[in-house]
Protein backbone atom coordinates (compact mmCIF):
# COMPACT_ATOMS: atom_id res chain seq x y z
CA UNK A 1 0.00 0.00 0.00
CA UNK A 2 1.58 3.18 -0.99
CA UNK A 3 2.31 6.06 1.96
CA UNK A 4 1.28 9.60 1.73
CA UNK A 5 4.41 10.87 0.60
CA UNK A 6 4.15 7.73 -2.51
CA UNK A 7 1.44 9.52 -3.58
CA UNK A 8 2.18 13.15 -3.55
CA UNK A 9 5.13 12.07 -5.61
CA UNK A 10 3.13 10.38 -7.90
CA UNK A 11 0.53 12.91 -8.52
CA UNK A 12 3.32 15.80 -8.31
CA UNK A 13 5.60 13.54 -11.51
CA UNK A 14 2.06 13.24 -13.29
CA UNK A 15 1.18 17.29 -12.82
CA UNK A 16 4.73 17.24 -14.46
CA UNK A 17 5.93 19.29 -11.43
CA UNK A 18 9.59 19.20 -10.10
CA UNK A 19 10.31 19.08 -6.23
CA UNK A 20 11.31 22.38 -6.61
CA UNK A 21 8.39 23.92 -8.29
CA UNK A 22 6.25 21.98 -5.97
CA UNK A 23 8.38 23.61 -3.12
CA UNK A 24 8.10 26.95 -4.30
CA UNK A 25 4.35 27.04 -4.96
CA UNK A 26 3.52 24.70 -1.56
CA UNK A 27 5.94 26.64 0.59
CA UNK A 28 7.61 24.13 1.88
CA UNK A 29 11.10 23.22 1.72
CA UNK A 30 12.87 20.75 -0.70
CA UNK A 31 14.71 18.98 1.64
CA UNK A 32 11.31 18.11 3.65
CA UNK A 33 9.21 17.58 0.72
CA UNK A 34 12.47 14.71 -0.12
CA UNK A 35 11.93 12.85 2.87
CA UNK A 36 7.94 12.99 2.95
CA UNK A 37 8.08 11.41 -0.54
CA UNK A 38 10.55 9.16 0.64
CA UNK A 39 8.61 8.47 4.08
CA UNK A 40 11.26 9.39 6.09
CA UNK A 41 9.33 12.58 7.84
CA UNK A 42 5.25 12.67 8.29
CA UNK A 43 3.54 16.15 7.26
CA UNK A 44 1.49 17.84 8.92
CA UNK A 45 -2.32 18.89 8.35
CA UNK A 46 -1.41 22.50 7.13
CA UNK A 47 1.02 21.61 5.11
CA UNK A 48 -0.89 18.25 3.71
CA UNK A 49 -3.46 20.83 2.59
CA UNK A 50 -1.23 23.41 0.67
CA UNK A 51 0.57 20.36 -0.95
CA UNK A 52 -3.11 19.01 -1.97
CA UNK A 53 -4.51 22.26 -3.10
CA UNK A 54 -0.93 23.22 -5.48
CA UNK A 55 -1.49 19.40 -6.92
CA UNK A 56 -5.27 19.73 -7.11
CA UNK A 57 -5.51 16.52 -5.21
CA UNK A 58 -7.95 15.66 -2.55
CA UNK A 59 -7.14 15.11 1.20
CA UNK A 60 -8.86 11.51 0.86
CA UNK A 61 -6.75 10.50 -1.93
CA UNK A 62 -3.27 11.68 -0.13
CA UNK A 63 -4.31 10.16 2.65
CA UNK A 64 -6.05 7.06 2.22
CA UNK A 65 -5.46 6.17 -1.63
CA UNK A 66 -9.20 6.30 -1.85
CA UNK A 67 -11.11 8.83 -4.42
CA UNK A 68 -14.45 9.11 -2.52
CA UNK A 69 -17.42 10.63 -3.81
CA UNK A 70 -19.96 12.89 -2.47
CA UNK A 71 -23.17 12.50 -3.03
CA UNK A 72 -24.69 16.21 -4.37
CA UNK A 73 -27.95 17.17 -2.78
CA UNK A 74 -30.45 18.20 -5.86
CA UNK A 75 -33.39 19.84 -5.64
CA UNK A 76 -35.69 20.65 -8.54
CA UNK A 77 -35.37 23.81 -9.81
CA UNK A 78 -38.72 25.31 -10.83
CA UNK A 79 -38.68 27.85 -13.27
CA UNK A 80 -41.49 30.44 -12.89
CA UNK A 81 -43.42 30.68 -16.36
CA UNK A 82 -43.24 34.50 -16.42
CA UNK A 83 -39.17 34.09 -16.38
CA UNK A 84 -39.74 31.48 -19.21
CA UNK A 85 -41.27 33.45 -21.32
CA UNK A 86 -39.21 36.20 -20.67
CA UNK A 87 -35.98 33.82 -21.54
CA UNK A 88 -37.74 32.96 -25.17
CA UNK A 89 -38.27 36.63 -25.41
CA UNK A 90 -34.56 37.45 -24.50
CA UNK A 91 -32.76 34.56 -26.20
CA UNK A 92 -31.79 33.20 -23.04
CA UNK A 93 -30.03 30.01 -22.49
CA UNK A 94 -30.48 27.51 -19.91
CA UNK A 95 -27.62 28.29 -18.09
CA UNK A 96 -28.79 32.40 -18.07
CA UNK A 97 -32.25 31.36 -16.61
CA UNK A 98 -30.84 29.54 -13.90
CA UNK A 99 -28.16 32.40 -12.93
CA UNK A 100 -30.71 34.99 -12.97
CA UNK A 101 -33.27 33.22 -11.28
CA UNK A 102 -30.78 32.37 -9.03
CA UNK A 103 -29.55 36.11 -8.32
CA UNK A 104 -33.34 37.32 -7.83
CA UNK A 105 -33.56 34.43 -5.31
CA UNK A 106 -30.44 36.08 -4.03
CA UNK A 107 -31.79 39.39 -3.85
CA UNK A 108 -35.04 38.94 -2.52
CA UNK A 109 -33.58 36.05 0.23
CA UNK A 110 -31.36 39.40 1.62
CA UNK A 111 -34.23 42.37 1.29
CA UNK A 112 -36.87 40.95 3.31
CA UNK A 113 -38.47 37.90 5.42
CA UNK A 114 -41.44 38.24 4.19
CA UNK A 115 -42.54 36.53 0.77
CA UNK A 116 -42.24 38.36 -2.13
CA UNK A 117 -44.37 38.90 -5.22
CA UNK A 118 -43.74 36.95 -7.77
CA UNK A 119 -42.09 38.79 -11.14
CA UNK A 120 -43.86 39.95 -14.28
CA UNK A 121 -42.69 38.76 -17.51
CA UNK A 122 -41.30 42.56 -17.90
CA UNK A 123 -39.29 42.35 -14.96
CA UNK A 124 -37.79 39.54 -15.74
CA UNK A 125 -36.87 40.78 -19.44
CA UNK A 126 -35.35 43.95 -17.11
CA UNK A 127 -33.50 41.82 -15.23
CA UNK A 128 -31.98 39.54 -18.04
CA UNK A 129 -31.18 43.37 -19.79
CA UNK A 130 -29.60 44.17 -16.17
CA UNK A 131 -27.47 40.89 -16.24
CA UNK A 132 -26.45 41.74 -19.83
CA UNK A 133 -25.22 45.03 -19.47
CA UNK A 134 -23.47 44.24 -16.27
CA UNK A 135 -22.03 40.97 -17.18
CA UNK A 136 -21.83 41.33 -21.08
CA UNK A 137 -23.63 39.11 -23.37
Amino acid sequence: MATVGERIKQIREKCGLTQDQLCQKGNISKGFLSDVENGKRNISSQKLLEVANVLGASIDYLLKGEVIETPRQTRPITIPPELSEAAVECGASYTEILVVLEAQRSIVARRSTSKQKELTKEEWKKLFDTFKKVFGE
